[in-house]
C-alpha cells in the first residue's frame, strides 16, 4: 500500500530554526517522491496527515482543548486546533472522541440540548482523526452524530482539504453510497469531488440531493459541471427525485420540464437522452403521482413525428397498462400516427385489443372512434380491426357494448362469412339486452341462449370452521409457542389459546421443568433480569402467565379482587376496554392459579378457530373437574359461558352434573343471560359532541345502535366481565383501532350482533371520513356464531359504502359469506342502504363499485335483491346523485342475468319515460325493460 505524507506548516516542538528547516525539507522530499508513486499506483489511497512529531505534553494540551471545544459546541475552533496534530496524536484523540460519543449516546432525553450542541463538533473532530476512508465515511454518516440530518459541510471540507485526492474520492463515493444520508450530504460530497477532481457519484440518493440543491434553477444547471452526467440519472433512479414534484405551475420559472427542455434546446443536454429517458421511465410504471413529471416533460418536448414513430411499441404498452393520464397521452400519439398513415392496421388492432379491456369509459370510447376512422379510411382492414372492436363486447358499460356492436354492424359486409362467424363467437360477452341486436347483425350464430335454461346463482363456498388443535403435548413445543407469542404484536386467537392452555397444563405436571425450558427462551425480556419482580400491570398478554411460571411476579399482586383488576371502581369507557378487561382478568387468574393451586386444564379453551366452544365439550370438562375435585375458577368459567354455542339440547346433560356450574350452564343454554336489546336511532351532527379522532363532516347524520343491559352478566359474572353487560357501551368512539387485538373478538364469539354494534362507529367513519381499515373485520365477524340480526346487516350495508376500496371489498366478502351460509336477508341490507343513502352516509358511486364487485362473483340474484330495495331512495331526485347511473347499470345487468322477480322499484317507470341520452336515463330504461320482461314472463 502506498502511503503519502504532507509538509508540515509549522513545527509543533520548541527547536531551533535550523532543525525546523531540515525537517521541512525532508518532509517535502518525501511528499514529492510519494506523490509520484501514488500517481502510478492502483492500490487503495490512504490519508495525507501531518507526520511531524508532536511534543507529547503539547499534544495532551491540544487534545484537552479540542475536547473542551467539542463539549462547549465551539466547532469554529476545531480546524485550527486539529491541523498541527500528527498521526499518533490523532489516534490518541480518536480514542477520547469515541469514548465521548459512547457517553453522549447514553444520555437520557433530559440532556437533549447538550447533546445537540456537542454533535457537530464531535463529528468534525472524529472525521479529522480517521486515517482510513471507510472509517471516515462511517463516522461522517453516523446518524447519532448529526444535528439536523445533514453533516456540517464547510468545517468538514476545511479539516479534510489537505488529504490525498484519491483518499478524498474514496470517502466521497462511500458517502454517496449511503442511501440514508447521501441526499442530505450532497454539499459535502460535491465539495469532496471538486477537491479530489474525481468522477461524480451517480447513486440514487446523491442524484436526489443534487436535484434538491439545484432546485430547477436554469442558471445553476447551466453552470453545473456535472449536469450531463446527472440529468440522465433522473430517469433511472428507483424512486423519482422528490424535487421533481416542486414548482408544478407550468407558467412560473423553475418548472422542471421547461428547464430541462431548455437545456436540450441549448445543446447542454442531448434531446434524445430526455426523450428516451422519459419513455423508459414511463414504461417502468409506478404511482400516477410519480409519473406526472415524466409525462409533463414529454408534452413540453413536443415530440416530432419521427420521434413518435420510433416509440410505437412503447406507446402501445402505455396505452394498455399505464395509468389513465399516461394511457390517454399514448392513445393521442397513436391516433395521430394512425391518421397520418404511420400506424399499420395490425398494430392498431393489437393496441385496440388492450385498450378496450380497460375500465375507463373515456379511453374505450376514444378507441372505438379511432377504429371507426381507420375503417372509413381503409375498409379492407375490417378483417383485423372488427375482431379487435369486439373486445368491447365484454365491457361492464352496456352503452359501450352497444357502440361497439353498432360499429361492427356499420362496417361488416355481406360477403364476410368467416368474419361474421368469428364475431358471433364474441357475442356471449354481451349483456342480454344487446343479444337480439347481435342476432340481427350477425345472424343465427349470435342468437341469445335458450330461455328455458334456469338461472343458477353462483356464491363462493361457505367458510369452514377449523377445530382448534389441542394444547402442545411437550414442554418444548409449549415454550416455542409462548416465545413466539411474547414477541408478536398481534397474537392470533388460536395460538394464544393453545399456548395459555399449554402453560396451565404443564405447570401442574412439573412447573420446575417448564420454568427451566422457558427461562432461556425469554431471557431478553426486561422483567426477566436478575431477581426483579415485575408488576402485572406492566406485563402484556401471555407474559403475565409466563412470568408467574418463572416466579417473576408476586403472588399477592395477582390475588383476585372483587373490583375490576384494573383498579377499584374502574369502569370501561368503551367496548374495546371492556373486552380487554375480560382477557386480562382471565390471564391474571391463570397466573394466580399457577402460583397457588395449578389447574389441570382450562374450561374456556375454544373448540373452533372462531372462538366458539361446543356445549357438550364444556359439559365433559366440568365433569372431569368434578371427578378430580377441582373447583372451576370464576373468570375461566365466565369466559366459557360467553363462548359456548347456545344449544338447549345439551342442557339436560349439564344439569345432570349436579354441580352449581352445571346448573348455571343449563340455565344459560336454555335462555338465561340472553344478549341485551339493541336500540337503533339516527344521531344528528353536533360540533361539540364529536371527538377529535372522529372527524365526522358537519351536516352528516349517522345511524347509531346502542346495546341494552345484560342483567345476568351484570349480576352473576365476575367484576371484570360486568362492563360487557353495561348498557349504551357504543355511545361514542374511542382511541382503539378496530381489529387492534384479535383476542377481543374471542370474548364474544357467539354474539356477533353485539360485536357489530360496537364496530358500527368505525364503519361509519370509513364511509363519512377518510379513515380506513374499519371494515377489515367484517368477513370474520360474519363467520362468528349467534344470530345474524339487523345490526350485522346494517354493518355490512355501511361497509358497502366505505370510502376506500379495501374496506368495500371486506364488506362484499361479508355479504357473500352470509349469503353462502344461508343467513343473508338481502332485503334488509337493501332497506338499510336506502336509509343510509338518504342520510348521506353511503354515496351512490361507492355503492355501485361494491355491487359491481359482488355481481362479478356470479351473485347476480343476491346483488339484485339488495339493490331492488335500495333503488327507491336513489330514484328520489336521482339526477342530483353522482353515480346513480352506475348503480342503475349494475342493477340492470343483475336483473337481466338473474331473471329479476319482484315488484318494479318505485319511481323507475317515471324516470325511464323521460327523454335524454345520459347514462342515468339510458340505464333506467334498460332496467325498466328488464323488469317488465320478467314480469310479463311471470304472468
Amino acid at each position: 500500500m502506498t502511503t503519502t505524507t504532507s509538509t508540515a506548516n509549522t513545527s509543533s516542538t520548541n527547536t531551533s530554526a535550523t532543525t525546523n528547516t531540515t525537517k521541512t525539507t525532508s518532509a517535502t522530499s518525501t511528499t514529492n517522491t510519494t506523490s509520484a508513486t501514488s500517481a502510478t499506483s492502483t492500490t487503495k489511497a490512504t490519508s495525507t496527515v501531518n507526520t511531524m512529531t508532536t511534543d507529547p505534553a503539547e499534544a495532551v494540551d491540544t487534545t484537552r482543548e479540542i475536547l473542551d471545544a467539542v463539549r462547549a459546541g465551539r466547532g469554529d475552533r476545531l480546524p485550527a486546533l486539529l491541523q498541527p496534530l500528527d498521526v499518533p496524536a490523532r489516534r490518541a484523540l480518536l480514542t477520547e472522541l469515541t469514548a465521548l460519543r459512547r457517553e453522549v449516546r447514553g444520555w437520557d432525553w433530559n440532556r437533549w440540548q447538550e447533546r445537540e450542541e456537542i454533535r457537530p463538533g464531535l463529528l468534525v473532530a472524529g472525521a479529522a482523526c480517521q486515517t482510513g476512508a471507510a472509517a471516515a465515511a462511517a463516522w461522517i454518516g453516523a446518524r447519532d452524530l448529526r444535528r439536523w440530518g445533514s453533516a456540517p459541510a464547510d468545517p468538514l471540507l476545511t479539516v479534510l482539504a489537505d488529504r490525498n485526492p484519491a483518499w478524498l474520492a474514496d470517502v466521497a463515493h462511500r458517502l454517496a453510497a449511503r442511501a440514508a444520508t447521501a441526499a442530505d450530504d450532497y454539499r459535502l460530497i460535491a465539495g469532496l469531488v471538486r477537491i479530489a477532481g474525481c468522477p461524480v457519484p451517480t447513486t440514487d440518493a446523491f442524484v436526489h440531493g443534487w436535484a434538491r440543491s439545484v432546485n430547477s434553477d436554469p442558471v445553476a444547471l447551466r453552470a453545473d459541471p456535472h449536469v450531463r452526467e446527472l440529468v440522465p440519472r433522473l430517469f433511472e433512479t428507483v424512486e423519482p427525485a422528490p424535487a421533481l414534484r416542486w414548482h408544478t405551475d407550468p407558467d412560473r420559472p423553475g418548472y422542471w420540464p421547461s428547464v430541462l427542455a431548455g437545456l436540450a434546446q441549448d445543446g447542454i443536454v442531448e434531446r434524445r437522452v430526455l426523450v428516451d429517458g422519459c419513455t423508459a421511465r414511463l414504461l417502468r410504471g409506478g404511482r400516477p403521482n410519480d409519473l406526472k413529471f415524466f409525462l409533463a416533460l414529454l408534452r413540453r418536448l413536443a415530440l416530432t413525428p419521427a420521434e413518435e414513430r420510433e416509440h410505437i411499441p412503447d406507446w402501445t404498452a402505455m396505452a394498455a397498462d399505464g395509468p389513465s393520464p399516461l394511457a390517454g397521452y399514448a392513445q393521442e400519439v397513436l391516433a395521430r400516427l394512425a391518421e397520418a398513415g404511420e400506424l399499420p392496421a395490425r398494430q392498431l388492432a393489437e393496441m385496440s385489443g388492450s385498450v378496450l379491456f380497460r375500465p375507463e369509459k373515456k379511453l374505450v370510447r376514444a378507441q372505438l372512434v379511432l377504429l371507426g376512422k381507420a375503417l372509413r379510411r381503409d375498409p379492407d382492414t375490417r378483417d383485423e380491426l372488427l375482431p379487435a372492436a369486439a373486445a368491447a363486447f365484454g365491457h361492464p358499460d352496456t352503452a359501450l357494448q352497444e357502440r361497439a356492436l353498432k360499429l361492427v354492424a356499420k362496417h361488416l359486409r355481406t360477403q364476410d362469412t368467416e368474419l361474421r362467424a368469428e364475431l358471433a363467437d364474441q357475442t356471449a360477452l354481451l349483456s342480454p339486452v344487446h343479444r337480439t341486436l347481435a342476432a340481427q347483425v350477425l345472424g343465427a350464430a349470435a342468437s341469445a341462449p335458450a330461455d328455458d335454461l334456469p338461472y343458477e346463482e353462483l356464491l363462493p363456498p361457505a367458510p369452514q370452521r377449523r377445530r382448534l388443535e389441542p394444547a402442545p403435548d411437550s414442554v418444548a413445543e409449549t415454550v416455542e409457542l409462548v416465545a413466539a407469542l411474547v414477541k408478536s404484536r398481534t397474537p392470533a386467537l388460536t395460538e394464544f389459546e393453545r399456548a395459555l392452555d399449554g402453560l396451565v397444563r404443564h405447570a401442574r405436571r412439573d412447573r420446575a421443568e417448564l420454568a427451566t425450558a422457558l427461562r432461556p427462551a425469554l431471557a431478553d425480556r426486561w422483567w426477566h433480569q436478575g431477581d426483579r419482580q415485575a408488576e402485572p400491570d406492566r406485563l402484556h398478554g401471555i407474559e403475565i402467565v409466563a412470568a408467574a411460571v418463572l416466579g417473576c411476579v408476586r403472588t399477592a399482586e395477582l390475588r383476585p379482587v372483587r373490583q375490576n383488576p384494573r383498579g377499584h371502581g374502574f369502569t370501561a369507557d368503551c367496548a374495546h376496554a371492556a373486552m380487554g378487561g375480560a382477557v386480562l382478568a382471565r390471564l391474571r387468574e391463570a397466573a394466580w392459579q399457577i402460583l397457588t393451586a395449578p389447574l389441570p386444564f382450562l374450561l374456556a379453551t375454544p373448540t373452533w378457530d372462531t372462538g366458539t366452544l361446543e356445549p357438550q365439550e364444556l359439559v365433559e370438562r366440568l365433569a372431569e373437574y368434578a371427578r378430580a375435585g377441582v373447583q372451576p375458577t370464576p373468570a375461566d368459567f365466565a369466559q366459557a359461558l360467553l363462548r359456548v354455542r347456545r344449544d338447549a339440547g345439551a342442557a339436560p346433560a349439564a344439569a345432570a352434573l349436579g354441580t352449581p356450574e352445571g346448573q348455571r350452564l343449563a340455565a344459560w343454554l336454555t335462555g338465561g343471560g340472553e344478549p341485551g336489546t339493541l336500540v337503533r336511532g339516527v344521531r344528528e351532527p353536533g360540533p361539540a359532541a364529536v371527538h377529535w379522532w372522529e372527524r365526522t363532516r358537519a351536516g352528516v347524520r349517522r345511524i347509531v345502535v346502542e346495546t341494552g343491559e345484560r342483567r345476568v352478566v351484570q349480576q352473576e359474572f365476575p367484576a371484570a366481565f360486568r362492563d360487557l353487560g353495561r348498557p349504551h357501551l357504543e355511545g361514542r368512539r374511542c382511541y382503539h383501532w378496530q381489529g387492534e387485538d384479535e383476542l377481543w373478538r374471542g370474548v364474544l364469539p357467539e354474539d356477533r350482533e353485539t360485536l357489530a354494534a360496537w364496530a358500527l362507529p368505525d364503519l361509519t367513519a370509513c364511509a363519512t371520513t377518510d379513515e380506513r381499515g374499519g371494515a377489515e373485520d367484517l368477513p370474520r365477524l360474519a363467520e362468528l356464531g349467534g344470530p345474524a340480526g339487523p345490526v350485522l346487516h346494517l354493518a355490512v350495508a355501511t361497509g358497502l359504502g366505505a370510502r376506500h376500496t379495501e374496506d368495500r371489498l371486506a364488506a362484499v366478502d361479508a355479504l357473500l359469506v352470509l349469503g353462502s351460509r344461508g343467513e343473508l336477508d338481502a332485503a334488509r341490507v337493501g332497506r338499510d342502504l336506502a336509509e343510509l343513502l338518504r342520510l348521506g352516509t353511503v354515496k351512490p358511486n361507492r355503492l355501485a363499485d361494491s355491487a359491481r364487485t359482488a355481481a362479478a362473483t356470479g351473485a347476480y340474484g343476491t346483488t339484485w335483491a339488495v339493490l331492488a330495495q335500495a333503488l327507491p331512495a336513489l330514484l328520489e331526485g336521482a339526477a342530483g346523485h353522482r353515480g346513480a347511473g352506475e348503480v342503475l347499470a349494475v342493477a340492470a345487468d343483475c336483473a337481466e342475468r338473474s331473471g329479476a322477480t319482484g315488484p318494479v322499484p318505485e319511481g323507475l317507470a317515471l324516470l325511464a319515460s323521460r327523454p335524454g341520452t345520459s347514462q342515468l336515463l339510458t340505464q333506467a330504461r334498460r332496467l325498466h325493460a328488464a323488469t317488465a320482461r320478467t314480469a310479463a314472463a311471470a304472468s
